[in-house]
């Protein structure tokens, strides 16, 4: 029986990239010139440093230029609130891996009004989605970007 997997993953390796891009254009850029502006990277959080939240703002649209051009959603990231303390401020960004369980079952609910014979079920942070004729498969496909999620998706593992 066909099948496949709705899952929300973004590349580590690329994030990594565009963080350190980043870092290279706020290290060459004037306006940055001795100030402590920076990206950080540790596991899935993403900081970013700098003396108030306007630089921190011009850093924030640096790194997602540099995202957008290496392939990385903006949607995947979830930004927290700027942070001031003794002249410094910063900001946590968190990446969003893996579909949670109120989109997972939004997403589910979605597929079944679309009255294809198929069936959804949810596996932990992806959804599998099965069915017996692979154009029903291709159809759901096909509608993902029409279901309103506030995260990317992509489809993995279409095995028929």
């Amino acid at each position: 029986m066909p099948s496949f997997d709705i899952v929300s993953e973004v590349d580590q390796h690329e994030i990594s990239n565009a963080v350190d891009q980043a870092n290279r254009e706020v290290g060459t850029r004037f306006d940055f010139k001795g100030t402590d502006a920076r990206v950080e990277l540790k596991e899935a959080v993403i900081t970013v440093h700098g003396e108030n939240e306007f630089q921190i703002r011009q850093v924030l649209d640096i790194l997602h230029n540099r995202m957008s051009k290496r392939g990385i959603d903006i949607l995947s990231l979830s930004k927290g609130e700027v942070r001031n303390s003794g002249g410094k401020a910063s900001m946590l960004i968190n990446v969003v891996q893996g579909i949670d369980q109120d989109s997972a079952r939004k997403l589910v609910k979605k597929i079944k009004e679309s009255k294809l014979k198929v069936q959804s079920s949810i596996q932990g942070d992806k959804v599998r989605v099965t069915g017996k004729k692979r154009d029903d498969l291709q159809n759901i496909i096909s509608q993902l970007d029409s279901y309103g999620l506030l995260q990317p998706l992509q489809t993995v593992n279409f095995r028929d």
